[in-house]
């Protein structure tokens, strides 16, 4: 059953990720008509909020773009940095969105950050863990019983799922600050704004399949334990 949903996640993934590639590359090809490249939206974007502590920098990569809260920076990859078109300036202001976000302290941002270390315990416990089950070390007799193993899984499951579902308010509320001030600076006409909609909503659908995968994946923990207490 976790082999099927693992599967079926994967396939949705692989197509969720294609529409976003796609669409990503349909408006890279559009000219933005105010001409502005996407260092340049994103420097007036954070001008126009005050913020003067974070700098743009580009990063090696496609679509590898993201603000690093810890030295306060929007990287950007060379096509987004340097490109002069709808996507690129969708890109630049939704990652100048989380910059925002750190500056007027999002709850749901810092919710996130708080977890980023538990995140990475819990991913270091679930290898150790899988590490067991493939070598049957579950089964040795005395060592670790299978419903104890279950309940640690579950527990660091839970921490994945909420990590993906607190994401998600994070990544939309970006994208919303992203499409309202690239509106209100008339960065994109009304066909523009249109545009990167599109390709910010097929942005946010990625981290929304990510969130459900996780959650299926713990219900199928849960009941698994819950079955065998039966």
């Amino acid at each position: 059953m976790l082999f099927v949903i693992i599967i079926g996640f994967m396939l949705i993934s692989m197509i969720v990720g294609n529409q976003l590639k796609n669409k990503m590359k349909k408006y890279s090809k559009v000219g933005l008509s105010t001409g502005l490249s996407g260092r340049e939206v994103a420097e007036l974007m954070l001008k126009d909020n005050g913020i003067y502590d974070v700098s743009v920098t580009s990063v090696q990569g496609h679509l590898t773009d993201h603000y690093n809260p810890a030295n306060k920076t929007v990287n950007l990859s060379p096509d987004v940095y340097n490109g002069r078109s709808v996507a690129a300036s969708a890109i630049a202001a939704h990652e100048c969105g989380h910059a925002v976000q750190h500056a007027s302290a999002y709850s749901f941002l810092e919710f996130r950050s708080a977890m980023v270390p538990i995140q990475n315990v819990s991913a270091k416990i679930m290898n150790v863990m899988f590490m067991m089950m493939l070598f049957g070390m579950f089964f040795a007799q005395g060592f670790l019983p299978i419903e104890t193993a279950l309940i640690i899984i579950i527990a660091v499951n839970a921490v994945f799922t909420l990590f993906a579902f607190v994401t998600l308010p994070v990544e939309y509320d970006a994208s919303n600050r992203a499409l309202a001030w690239i509106k209100d600076r008339n960065i994109v006409n009304p066909e523009e704004h249109v545009m990167a909609k599109d390709a910010l909503n097929a942005a946010a659908s990625t981290y929304l399949v990510v969130a459900l995968s996780a959650l299926a994946t713990l219900l199928y923990y849960v009941l698994m334990y819950l079955g065998m207490r039966d």
